[in-house]
């Protein structure tokens, strides 16, 4: 594999920023839900921010298909930098941080992610060989995930402080040598805000050689944006496969930051510890998922293992309707992690495979457009006040059970072409 020392720094400044940025992603919706008791403030924020995303996911496309893949790390760390600091710093000189000082954080990280991980795929594309492209991929799901692992258990330990020098942590008891206060919402701002320091530092020693030469278009937002419609609709079976594949995913986003930490709190009956221990399964189904995914279905095809695992994941959620078992949640999580990030790596690898490099961004933000769309319905579903009543937001999870089974529909009517279209996966 070429281009070593550039993917290893990649891998580097990745498991930085996940580690901080995830620890403030859990503590956030866990703060409205518990600390300030005003869930209903951050469902409202969120669907604003998620209509938001819409047009700037459009533009962060044509961004990553015209600019350095690198210049635009730096500069995306640099802005969200400067901004998580800026509130972190706020925080301690008032007694309480503003809602809206931490939602802005929230949607800061948020509109960061729209850039991040697609140009992540499509700088790991440049640089990579055809032929690793899902062991690149694979690499990418494992460190993100071992990442997560450690950012849901010090979100735990920093949501909840330990009571007695102990803490729980995914059902089993942890014991410290010395008693830890929780964090305020600041203090975990800041720790986010220097990572971004050193996660610009390693950028700027990244080098490498384009092993992908595609020409780059460079014309108007606009006909490069619809350039990259064209291309879907000239090819309805990868606009079809990709917007389907990826219903797991828009449930996902909404399950995490609306019906994860109302359910916990309202049907499960449970603190901080148990909202975070629900990431650190999650990441380690994730990590399986990376390890093993793309062996098993090797000698199958990319497209049979998105619907087994969809169909699977389809089960754990309409158990977590009616099962109050703290262990059937915490399974339900790594079924839930293996899942999402085995449909993720089969995902991008067919894309990958299907999708020239200089129209990949613009792809992915069509179907992230989409991806929009479809969580907007789902949160101001969520909001009703059915689901808001009691310990109701269990049926959330049905709701995502109905989605994800319509959604294995079209991928078993196309499966053959599917199939036949995605030959060169295996070639």
């Amino acid at each position: 594999m070429k281009n070593k020392k550039a993917i290893s720094l990649l891998f580097l400044s990745n498991i930085i920023s996940g580690f901080a940025q995830g620890i403030s992603m859990i503590a956030i919706p866990w703060y409205f839900v518990e600390v300030v008791e005003r869930p209903e403030v951050f469902a409202t924020a969120y669907i604003i921010i998620t209509f938001a995303t819409l047009f700037w996911g459009l533009y962060a496309g044509t961004l990553i298909d015209r600019y350095s893949r690198k210049t635009i790390f730096i500069i995306t760390n640099v802005v969200c930098g400067l901004i998580v600091g800026g509130v972190a710093i706020s925080g301690f000189f008032t007694s309480n941080t503003n809602d809206l000082l931490v939602i802005l954080v929230f949607a800061t990280t948020i509109f960061n992610y729209n850039v991040h991980y697609p140009n992540l795929y499509a700088f790991g594309q440049e640089i990579t060989e055809k032929r690793n492209y899902g062991k690149l991929n694979s690499y990418i799901e494992i460190q993100g995930q071992s990442t997560s692992i450690l950012a849901g258990a010090f979100a735990a330990l920093l949501l909840t402080g330990t009571i007695n020098k102990t803490m729980n942590l995914g059902g089993f008891t942890i014991t410290f040598p010395f008693e830890i206060q929780p964090w305020g919402i600041h203090e975990v701002f800041l720790m986010d805000a220097i990572t971004y320091i050193f996660v610009i530092l390693i950028f700027m020693q990244i080098k490498y050689s384009r092993i992908v030469t595609d020409k780059l278009e460079v014309g108007t937002l606009f006909s490069r944006l619809k350039n990259g419609v064209l291309y879907l609709k000239k090819n309805p079976l990868i606009f079809r496969f990709g917007l389907t594949s990826y219903m797991l995913f828009a449930f996902l986003l909404v399950e995490i930051h609306i019906l994860l930490p109302t359910y916990v709190h309202d049907f499960l009956q449970g603190k901080g510890d148990i909202y975070a221990s629900a990431e650190v399964y999650y990441s380690l189904g994730a990590i399986l998922a990376g390890l093993f995914v793309i062996r098993v279905f090797k000698r199958f095809n990319s497209v049979i293992g998105i619907i087994i695992l969809m169909f699977f994941v389809a089960i754990a959620f309409a158990g977590m309707s009616f099962c109050k078992s703290l262990w059937y949640f915490f399974i339900a999580n790594l079924i839930l992690g293996l899942t999402n990030a085995g449909v993720r790596v089969l995902r991008t690898t067919y894309l990958f495979n299907h999708i020239p490099n200089n129209v990949m961004g613009r792809t992915n933000s069509v179907f992230n457009s989409l991806n929009i769309m479809v969580r907007m319905c789902l949160i101001g579903l969520f909001a009703l006040p059915f689901f808001t009543t009691e310990d109701n937001i269990r049926f959330g999870y049905l709701v995502g059970t109905a989605m994800i089974l319509l959604a294995i529909i079209p991928l078993l009517l196309q499966y053959k072409a599917l199939v036949n279209l995605g030959k060169t996966e295996r070639d």
